[in-house]
C-alpha cells in the first residue's frame, strides 16, 4: 500500500519533484503494470517500494509493515526475505556460475544447501535452465540470463516480485517466453508489480497504472478483455498520455 508518497531530488531552486501524492495498493495475487514516458517516475517509484530509495513523504507498507521505519540493515534483510527482483540488465555476477547466482539470496538468508537444491530443481525445470546451471552468465544469451535472474527472484518465494523493464533487453521470442512465465507464476498466486514501456508486456497484467509528471494519471483494469483487446486499450491510453 502506498499512501500520499512523494519523492524530490535536490534542494531550493534546483529541487525536482519526481513523484507527488502517489496512492494505490496491490492486493495479494495481483499482477500490476506501471507505464509512462521516460522520466515519468516509474523506476523511482519501483525503487522506493523496493526500499532502494527513500520517499520524501508519505507511507509505504507491505504486509502491514511500514517500510519507511526500517533502518538500513533492516531494509537489506527485508528485501532478501520478502522481495524478488528482475531487472532489465539482469544484475548477475560473472564471478559466480548461474547456480550460485540463483542461490545468492538464500545463502544470505542462511538457508541450508539441501533446501536450496530442493527449491531449485522444480524452478530450473520450469524455466528450462537445467543445462545452464554450471555455466557462467557471460557464457549464455540475454534470454537465458533473464531466466536465470527470474529463478533467483522466485527461489525465495517472495511476497512481491518487482520487475523493472524485464523485457527491455530481450528479443521478441524471449520477451514472450518471460511474460508467459510471469503469467504462469501469477496464476499460481505470485504477486507481481512490473514497470514497462511495452503495451504488449503490460497486457499480461490484470491492471495497468499510468504515471505522468509524477502522479497516477490513469488506471485500466483488464477484466474479461482478451489480451489483444487489452493491449490495444493500453496502447490507446499511452497515445493520449503522451499527446497531452
Amino acid at each position: 500500500m502506498l499512501n500520499h508518497v512523494s519523492k524530490s531530488f535536490g534542494k531550493g531552486d534546483s529541487q525536482v519533484t519526481a513523484l507527488r501524492d502517489i496512492r494505490f495498493s496491490v492486493e495479494e495475487g495481483e499482477y500490476v503494470a506501471i507505464m509512462g514516458e521516460s522520466g515519468a517516475g516509474k523506476s523511482t517509484l519501483l525503487n522506493i517500494i523496493a526500499t532502494l530509495e527513500t520517499a520524501t513523504g508519505g507511507q509505504i507498507a507491505l504486509n502491514n509493515q511500514d517500510l519507511s521505519k526500517l533502518k538500513e540493515k533492516e531494509k537489506a534483510a527485508f528485501r532478501r526475505q520478502h522481495l524478488g527482483f528482475v531487472f532489465q540488465n539482469f544484475n548477475l555476477l560473472d564471478t559466480f556460475n548461474n547456480r550460485d547466482n540463483i542461490f545468492l539470496p538464500l545463502v544470505l538468508n542462511k538457508v541450508s544447501h539441501k533446501e536450496m537444491e530442493k527449491r531449485l530443481e522444480p524452478l530450473a525445470k520450469e524455466l528450462e535452465i537445467e543445462q545452464l546451471l554450471d555455466r557462467y552468465p557471460y557464457e549464455i544469451s540475454g534470454g537465458q540470463k533473464q531466466r536465470v535472474a527470474a529463478a533467483r527472484a522466485l527461489i525465495t518465494n517472495p511476497d512481491l516480485l518487482l520487475a523493472d523493464e524485464p523485457t527491455g533487453a530481450l528479443d521478441s521470442q524471449n520477451t514472450k517466453r518471460l511474460l508467459v512465465l510471469f503469467d504462469r507464476v501469477n496464476r499460481q498466486g505470485q504477486t507481481i508489480l512490473m514497470v514497462t514501456h511495452s503495451s504488449q508486456a503490460a497486457s499480461y497484467a490484470n491492471r495497468t497504472l499510468f504515471i505522468k509528471d509524477g502522479i497516477i494519471y490513469h488506471e485500466l483494469y483488464r477484466g474479461d478483455m482478451s489480451q489483444k483487446d487489452y493491449a490495444k486499450k493500453i496502447s490507446d491510453s499511452m497515445t493520449v498520455l503522451t499527446a497531452e
